[in-house]
This record gives structure tokens, sequence and C-alpha cells, in this order.
């Protein structure tokens, strides 16, 4: 039901290639464009240079690129799309346009996507007459190498293509979770900016330094989580114990509703992040590409020792 499906993508970005190249590489055919020429027209070279990364030979690389199309306009691209996936940048307007335009020129069967990391699909799809087809889809960064993608269902959104999209990912490789209430940040990132919050309430209290929490999470429950998550671990240990513990520490953890003053003095200072040589913690120049090279080794690795565990 789902094999040999044609895919748009909106948007040829970091996001939008990443999705591109994961359908393309599952034996599907994908339309994608862009506004802007230039990002359009680099997207074989970032899928190319995406897919070596995960270790595909040059065969591979090319059965994936000829199966990808680049499209001057929404219109062309979707015209004959069964799967439509928006990867614009993080604004409500925007996305509100492109469906817009979407919708007028999509078959009326294709199921409508939005890739958003916090915005609700409610906000996005709701001037659509068709809303039934809509849903979110959020990917993670990067898409083709992260498994989840979050399926987001709206009050309007049809359950059957809801579990067609699961469907449809989950033969891509991906690991598709429906989210059955559309909330701000959905699942993943209501937990990671929870923690966040809390790791950056430490460093502004002088609890600790920047770098200590970073450590603190990588060498202890961080390693852990890729194969126990958290309800897990607390059925693991046992209800009462974590009754016991939150008794203790969860009168006293940050519950600020709004973001931390420490984020906007390190803005004003120009401490912007890794890529300015600055953020909560200070950097080199060579430190973000290796970080990024760091990450994509780490989850090719992961990635390998479960594939192998699943298959042995």
């Amino acid at each position: 039901m789902v094999k040999n499906q044609q895919i748009a993508v909106i948007g040829g970005g970091l996001m939008g290639h990443g999705i591109a190249l994961t359908f393309a590489r599952a034996g599907h055919y994908v339309t994608i464009t862009d506004p802007v020429a230039d990002v359009l027209a680099s997207v074989p070279q970032r899928v190319s240079d995406s897919l070596r990364l995960l270790g595909a030979s040059d065969p591979d690389v090319a059965k994936a690129l000829k199966r990808i199309e680049l499209c001057n306009g929404i219109a062309s691209a979707v015209q004959n799309a069964s799967f439509v996936f928006e990867a614009a940048p993080e604004k409500l307007a925007l996305k509100q346009s492109i469906f817009a335009e979407v919708e007028a020129h999509a078959p009326a069967t294709a199921i409508l996507a939005s890739n958003t990391s916090v915005i609700p699909i409610t906000q996005i799809m709701g001037a659509l007459t068709t809303r039934h087809r809509a849903l979110g889809t959020h990917w993670w960064n990067p898409p083709h190498m992260i498994p989840l993608v979050e399926v987001i269902k709206t009050e309007w959104t049809d359950g059957d293509l809801a579990d067609t999209m699961v469907d449809l990912l989950a033969d891509a490789g991906k690991t598709p979770v429906l989210v059955e209430k559309d909330v701000p940040g959905f699942i993943g990132n209501r937990l990671q900016h929870a923690l966040w919050r809390e790791a950056i309430s430490l460093v502004e209290n002088g609890v600790c330094t920047a770098q200590a929490v970073d450590d603190v999470v990588k060498a202890s429950f961080g390693r852990r989580m890729a194969v126990l998550g958290p309800l897990e671990n607390a059925d693991l240990v046992g209800l009462e114990l974590t009754q016991d513990i939150h008794r203790q520490v969860l009168f006293d953890l940050d519950t600020s509703a709004a973001p931390s003053p420490l984020l906007q003095r390190m803005l004003d200072d120009g401490r912007t992040g890794m890529a300015a040589g600055a953020g909560l913690r200070d950097w080199n120049s060579d430190d973000l590409d290796n970080t990024k090279a760091r990450i994509a080794r780490h989850l090719n690795d992961l990635d390998a020792i479960l594939t192998h565990r699943e298959t042995t």
C-alpha cells in the first residue's frame, strides 16, 4: 500500500534534503522544490554527501539520486504526489501560505504533512478546506539519521490517513510514533526542553558549570537512554522509589514559564552558540565541524549495533 509512492518535499535545506533522501533510498520517487535557486541546485550534492556519511555505496547513491527530481515551484512538485512533506523554516505564516498553495495543486487524495518542531499543527492547517488529510510529521535533525518521526494528529485528522502515514514511514525505516493530541512541542521537544530548562537553571544559579551539566548527562543516564526510556526506567527501579525521589526533589526544580534570563544575557553579549565561538560554553573554531562529525559517527555506530542485535 505504501510501496513506490510519489513523495513531494517542500524545502531543500537540511531537513528537506534528508527527508527526500530517506524516501528515495526506500525506493520512492521524490520531487523537491525550494524558493532559493542555489539551495535547490545544491540538493543532489547534499544528498550524495549525506548518503556517503551513512555508508552508502556509489551505486546506491546514484540509484537514490535518480529517484529525486528538482522542481521549480510548489505546483509542479505536488501535482502528482501521494504524500506532501513541508520542510520550511519555523514561521507560522510561511507554512500556512505553503499549504494554501499545496492544497490548490495537490491531488485531493494526497496526505499533507508539516515538519515542525513546536508549532501546533492545528494552527498551521486550520485554514485548509480538507483538514482531514492534514497532519504533522516531526522529523529529528538530522532526519536521515535519527529514526524517530512523530506523527501528530489534529482534531480533524482522519485516523486511517494517520495510520497510512505511519506505515509509509515504517516502510522507509523510520520509527514513527503517533501523537494523539496536538500540543506545542509534541512529545520529544517537551521532554528535551524540560531537561534543558533545568540544565540552564543549574548554571544560572551557580550550582555547576555548563560543562559539568554536559558531563553528568553524557556519563550517566544519557548513556542508557538509547535502550531504556524514562518510563521504562521508572518501572525498572519501581514506582515506590520513583515517588519517594519525586517527593524530595520536584519541589526544588525550575518551573519557569518563560525562557531563562541567562539566555538573553548570553545573546546580548554575542554568545549565540557554537558557530559564534561561545554560548553557554566556550568553543574553538573547529568544534562545530568536529561535533557534527562526532554525532554522525555515534549515530552510525549505534544504528549498526542495534541492527545487529535485532538480527541475532
